[in-house]
């Protein structure tokens, strides 16, 4: 018997359970720390993953202009990995992106690999200069920084 996962747009119901779901990844560092009114105030920009009726991913795109925005948060639980919700979602913000008129998306990463295998390439982060210098800099790691820029053009 197949699940079927079903993506939609974030709602405020979600919210509870979107934290819940990168609290650990935040917490070793793979995620920034959000709070949960940082997550209600970009609730427009997430979608999520629901398999059986559970939320086991979310996502969001943030828009930084006419050329370019970036998936953010993006995270599936560990038990629903390896069955295409990353994709899904990945691919949910790159449509989104499109219907906005975005022509690029990028993300900052460990797994370079999830994304090259997307059609994404890597890029050095100082060729995203509205991330670097308008979030980037405020983040604790961001002398020592050690993820992965890749981009894609829609």
């Amino acid at each position: 018997m197949t699940t079927t996962i079903h993506i939609r747009q974030a709602q405020v119901q979600d919210v509870e359970h979107i934290y819940q779901l990168m609290l650990p990844f935040m917490q070793n560092g793979t995620l920034i720390m959000r709070n949960k009114d940082d997550i209600f105030e970009h609730l427009q920009e997430f979608v999520v993953a629901f398999k059986d009726h559970k939320l086991v991913g979310a996502s969001a795109l943030h828009v930084y202009g006419s050329n370019l925005a970036e998936i953010r948060s993006l995270v599936v639980s560990p038990k629903a990995q390896r069955s295409s919700i990353g994709h899904q979602l990945v691919k949910a913000c790159e449509d989104m992106g499109v219907k906005l008129g975005v022509t690029r998306i990028f993300a900052l990463t460990y797994i370079d690999k999830f994304f090259l295998a997307q059609g994404y390439q890597v890029v050095e982060k100082e060729s995203l200069p509205q991330k670097v210098w308008t979030v980037c800099i405020h983040c604790p790691k961001f002398s020592r920084c050690d993820e992965i820029a890749v981009v894609k053009n829609l």
